[in-house]
């Protein structure tokens, strides 16, 4: 099944349940992976400040609990911002592998960091990283001296408790029992702050969830009437997350494939979940799926954690 293909069927899937959804990765193409890093720099937008600082607070320690010879396996590299501080940071480094599902987006941190870092070995993978990754693509020779899957950000969030469950085990099976992952976690927090962060108050957030619909329209020739939703952002304190919806301003019709989704005004389509965690929540969450977290850093204003897991029997 091509790309086109997929995503056409898990459209015509998520609009046909109630409540009707998309799936989030379909935010990331081009133009979504665009407005994505400009979300980054908005002032509403704290965690990838927090992250940053975060890694200039501990990059040292972190660096020093790798070692050498690690082969880094970045998952949704994005556009490696943050890679560059792990790899400067690192003591010889044996490779990096990123794995992004939007081609742009790979061939442009990759092209960065092969001039950044000449003697790395730098192995792309394009693939969706929510789906198994083949383990040929990420067996080095000779191997290195350990696995360490880089996954920064909150990324994480998004996935529903019983995903990020798989998703975990699934990493832990990918380092062996000399491997770790470094992964970022966003913590808890007001839930007014929650909300500003996810609709910016200079609407890039809105552009961002909005621009789904316009990808649907220029990629499976969708009708759709983009004018007539609006982005909002709920916090679900059940849940423990913040929510992305689409809501429609007033009576509307998607139509796909030959299909008719008739919505009424006030009605959403639910794009993306951003769990929020206490660091005792998301270790529990880790020892679930058979890893521990031996080590967790915030930063300053302790609104960001990271976690190195390994294999809870190694």
């Amino acid at each position: 099944m091509s790309d086109t293909e997929a995503f056409l069927h898990e459209a015509l899937a998520g609009l046909s349940q109630s409540p009707r959804s998309l799936p989030c990765k379909y935010l990331y193409d081009t133009r979504g992976s665009e407005l994505f890093e400009a979300i980054c720099e908005t002032r509403d937008y704290y965690v990838t400040r927090a992250d940053l600082a975060l890694h200039d607070a501990h990059l040292d320690e972190i660096s020093r609990l790798i070692g050498p010879d690690a082969h880094v396996i970045e998952f949704g590299s994005g556009a490696g911002l943050k890679t560059r501080h792990l790899l400067e940071a690192l003591d010889s480094p044996r490779a990096y592998t990123p794995i992004e599902i939007s081609a742009a987006a790979l061939r442009a941190s990759a092209t960065e960091l092969k001039q950044r870092f000449p003697a790395l070995e730098i192995r792309t993978v394009r693939a969706d990283y929510t789906l198994p990754i083949d383990d040929r693509e990420l067996v080095l020779d000779p191997p290195a001296r350990r696995r360490v899957i880089y996954f920064p950000g909150s990324t994480i969030s998004n996935f529903e408790h019983q995903e990020a469950r798989g998703f975990l085990a699934r990493l832990g099976r990918i380092i062996g029992p000399e491997g770790g992952v470094l992964i970022g976690v966003d913590l808890l927090k007001p839930e007014q702050q929650l909300i500003r962060a996810y609709d910016d108050s200079d609407g890039v957030t809105a552009k961002f969830n909005l621009n789904l619909l316009h990808r649907m329209v220029r990629e499976l020739h969708a009708d759709i009437d983009v004018d007539a939703f609006e982005h909002e952002a709920r916090f679900n304190p059940d849940q423990g997350r913040i929510e992305m919806h689409l809501v429609a301003r007033r009576e509307t019709t998607i139509g796909l494939d030959g299909q008719r989704f008739a919505l009424d005004q006030g009605e959403s389509i639910h794009t993306e979940n951003s769990h929020k965690y206490s660091i005792d929540g998301f270790r529990a969450l880790a020892v679930s799926a058979g890893l521990r977290s031996e080590q967790v850093w915030t930063d300053p204003d302790e609104l960001f954690s990271m976690h190195w897991l390994t294999l809870e029997s190694s």
